[in-house]
């Protein structure tokens, strides 16, 4: 819901700071104060149409900002600030517009850069403005089919007929696969074989190349190897030309020490560090023999391993850079090789799967279908009566189930006569006869208005727990309808405000009453500057607000707008 609305240099508005709560939240205030105007500031935020001509007048730029707070339960919301990289730790959300007077414009969502296009995305998904067409959910056609699902609580047998419609579609698509694979077998068969024989005869190891290649040093190098292992052993190991070997003068060294310490107690760790340098001298010389007399000196081995690096070469060229590459390749090649031997038998198996999963789905879809069009007798015969109790008698409602054009199901092109998409069998569609005569229509045609309103929140009511859209506001809901029927409005719009946050102008003292918030807006000149302000009216604040919208203050008005205080109480207790 929206917690927060922050205002600044917006038409006649200089800067406003609004507090919201839950329930019913009233605006009143006399024509022209600029009700309207803090409508459109919402529209604004919410992704609507903004240009320079909004920013006040005498100042550089515009600002809209509004906090939200938002449930896990709207998954959709979630969705799009996951998709979007938006979605903090938290249940809190900000969204914000401003507008320079070069032009420029600015949204973010949770301080962070983003388009107006997912700006607006977002903004249908945390409010339905009523009056402003483009921010209305239930004028969107697809919204029709998901809040009928929710109303029959059908959303679980639709997941399962969209999981065989999937599994249906993946199976056509494996089909046609196939079926390329018929046409090309032929001449891919034979090829396939060459390849995969030529690899597999290669009988390559993950490893093998950089074991070779090392195997190839050591049978080039080998005779330069021999000589420098040589070499350090003299030096370890022997004397030349009376100079003592380096084993003979570290141990000498050790002899020493071993007298130092025997004199010195506290030099034992010189001795002990001179032993160990011996010991490891020792423990070099004998790697040093053994790696000479692992050293080979085989032409002939080097020549095979010449060959088998040339062919694993020539294999990387053709089949991938690496022989974990190749034999990737050579997997994907086999089960090519598998799929056009056995092609035939392969179709007929999926055909047959084919044809059950159709079986299953056009089962499933009906009971869908019996489902929804069950559940949408309840939900119109229920807005009939809503509609009725808004002295809208003529008007009619009425949910339309039409059959899939074959353009709207051709991703199953083939079953024509029984055409499918992903949500079912028919597509379905809100229809509307506002008055008597006019015919069904619709509901994205309508017109706008206060009947409009009306319209909403008769369906509003009835699908007030299929509609997942926290904040609603209603806008001229009260026009061309006299006190009486403003009860009767106050009272569906309280009721509906316990499922959601409601905000709703109103010239109609009846319907005001039943605000949990009310909230007065009015000009104000100063300076030669005009001000919209809002003031939130409490206790005696409030019963001189409603007496002067049922006329001139006295003492009649304030006794009456005192009884219809009392009286609206008394009804949202009684509920």
């Amino acid at each position: 819901m929206l917690t927060d609305l922050h205002i600044k240099n917006f038409a006649i508005i200089d800067e406003l700071n609004l507090q919201f709560g839950k329930g019913l939240i009233i605006f009143t205030g006399e024509t022209g104060a600029g009700k309207s105007i803090i409508l459109d500031a919402v529209e604004v935020l919410l992704g609507g149409r903004m240009d320079t001509s909004f920013i006040r007048s005498g100042t550089d730029m515009a600002i809209i900002e509004g906090w939200f707070h938002i449930s896990d339960e709207i998954q959709q919301i979630q969705k799009i600030l996951e998709r979007e990289d938006l979605l903090d730790k938290t249940d809190e959300l900000s969204l914000s517009r401003e507008i320079r007077i070069n032009g420029r414009s600015v949204a973010r969502i949770n301080g962070r850069s983003v388009s107006v296009g997912i700006l607006r995305e977002l903004g249908e998904c945390l409010i339905d403005l009523h009056g402003q067409s483009e921010h209305l959910s239930l004028l969107r056609t697809q919204e029709h089919l998901d809040l009928l699902d929710r109303y029959s609580n059908a959303e679980e047998q639709r997941q399962a007929y969209q999981k065989t419609y999937h599994e249906l579609r993946n199976t056509r698509k494996q089909i046609a696969q196939l079926r390329q694979i018929k046409q090309d077998a032929a001449r891919k068969e034979d090829l396939l074989r060459y390849q995969l024989e030529e690899i597999e005869a290669a009988h390559l190891k993950p490893e093998e190349e950089g074991v070779l290649r090392s195997e190839r040093n050591r049978l080039a190098n080998a005779e330069a190897l021999a000589l420098i292992v040589q070499e350090s052993l003299q030096v370890l190991e022997e004397n030349l030309q009376d100079v003592p070997s380096a084993v003979d003068l570290i141990g000498q060294a050790v002899h020493n020490l071993g007298k130092l310490q025997r004199m010195d107690s506290s030099q034992t760790g010189l001795y002990e560090q001179a032993t160990a340098l011996l010991e490891s001298i020792g423990d070099l010389t004998r790697k040093l023999r053994d790696y000479i007399e692992a050293i080979e000196f085989n032409p002939k081995r080097l020549d095979q391993v010449e060959e088998r690096l040339d062919l694993i070469l020539k294999l990387e060229h053709k089949y991938g850079d690496s022989i974990t590459k190749i034999l990737e390749y050579a997997e994907r090649t086999r089960q090519e090789f598998e799929a056009i031997v056995h092609v035939e038998e392969n179709e007929a198996a999926l055909e047959k799967i084919q044809h059950q999963l159709f079986e299953e789905i056009q089962s499933k879809g009906h009971i869908l279908s019996e489902t929804r069009k069950a559940a949408a007798q309840r939900m119109s015969d229920a807005i009939q009566t809503e509609l009725n109790d808004l002295r809208m008698n003529g008007a009619q409602f009425k949910v339309d189930f039409q059959p899939f054009s074959n353009s709207e199901a051709s991703v199953l092109s083939g079953f024509e006569k029984n055409t499918i998409n992903e949500n079912g069998l028919e597509k379905v569609e809100f229809l509307i006869a506002p008055n008597p005569g006019e015919g069904l229509k619709p509901l994205v045609k309508i017109a706008s208005g206060g009947e409009t309103s009306r319209l909403m929140l008769a369906l509003k009511n009835v699908l007030v727990q299929a509609d997942n859209i926290p904040t609603l506001i209603f806008d001229e809901i009260d026009q061309g309808i006299g006190g009486r029927v403003g009860v009767v409005v106050g009272k569906k719009l309280w009721q509906l405000a316990r499922k959601h946050q409601v905000f709703c102008i109103t010239h109609l003292p009846q319907l005001a009453a039943y605000g949990d918030q009310h909230f007065q807006v009015r000009k104000n000149s100063q300076d030669e500057r005009t001000t919209t302000m809002l003031t939130e009216l409490r206790g005696e604040d409030r019963i001189l607000e409603l007496a002067q919208m049922l006329g001139e203050v006295s003492d009649g008005t304030l006794r009456s707008a005192f009884e219809l205080l009392q009286s609206a109480n008394t009804s949202t207790q009684s509920q």
